[in-house]
């Protein structure tokens, strides 16, 4: 059976999705955009600051769902721009401190609501 998982608070999806579905111990992660889902504005003015956006909307999820930033194995980045992988690789790096989970980043030609960042992951819970 599977259980939606939604940011406290947070605005609907932007389309016909939900932001996580958690299915027995495992969490799917929809792709997040750097959408303050308080406000419902877009973290648009660098980079570093929309990952940090996506980081935080991805964690309000994983704590969502019981879990937490370890329980992540698995992400896809997805970036309008490869050249911004450094910048986004030295936030990422700020949440994934011990044991980094597996993943890809590819460029793509455009993303949602224009943004140049988009993240989606999968998370595991193995206490359980």
């Amino acid at each position: 059976m599977k259980k939606v998982i939604q940011i406290p608070g947070a605005p609907n999806p932007i389309g016909p999705y939900s932001q996580a579905i958690l299915v027995k111990d495992t969490l799917y992660v929809s792709g997040q955009i750097p959408l303050n889902p308080k406000t419902g504005s877009l973290v648009d003015n660098s980079i570093e600051d929309s990952t940090h956006q996506v980081m935080k909307n991805i964690l309000a999820l994983v704590t969502e769902a019981g879990m937490t930033i370890d329980n992540i194995v698995k992400c896809n980045i997805f970036l309008k721009d490869l050249n911004n992988l450094k910048k986004v690789n030295q936030i990422y790096a700020e949440y994934f401190r011990l044991v980094p989970p597996a993943r890809e980043t590819v460029e793509v030609s455009n993303l949602p609501m224009n943004v140049d960042i988009e993240i989606s992951c999968i998370a595991v819970n193995n206490e359980n």
